[in-house]
């Protein structure tokens, strides 16, 4: 098992002026499981510290993930693949790249919970057995 994490949770968890810090950063430290972080997060997590936050923030975030905190979680071309068929799928939505690539994640990683605030997005995307995922943290 692993906890699989949205661009919003790390975000929160690493800066403490955010809404939810306190609630993301015990998720992440109390996790007693892998934290995988879907590699498109990363893009989107940068885009983020950079404007909000300070680049030392995100090299300090870098430094983790190299020193092994984190799991990446690789997309190969059938993720891809299978992303952009969700975001179709949600054209809607409209769904994200980013999102849609942290479900199929979650799927094929068995999961059926993600770290994410992103409730707009999330609480709506369904299973190919048409079950949402667990939303953490509780908020």
């Amino acid at each position: 098992m692993a906890l699989v994490l949205d661009t919003s949770a790390l975000f929160a968890a690493h800066v403490s002026d955010e809404d939810e810090h306190s609630a993301c950063r015990a998720l992440i430290e109390d996790a007693a499981e892998p934290l995988v972080i879907p590699a498109p997060v990363f893009v989107e997590l940068e885009y983020l510290f950079r404007r909000r936050a300070t680049m030392r923030a995100w090299l300090d975030f870098a430094e983790d993930v190299a020193a092994g905190a984190f799991t990446v979680y690789p997309l190969d071309g059938a993720a891809v693949l299978a992303a952009a068929r969700m975001q179709e799928r949600y054209h809607d939505l409209p769904l994200g790249f980013v999102d849609a690539a942290v479900f199929i994640a979650c799927a094929a990683l068995g999961e059926d919970k993600v770290a994410t605030l992103d409730r707009r997005h999330f609480s709506i995307l369904r299973t190919e057995g048409g079950r949402a995922l667990d939303l953490l943290p509780a908020i």
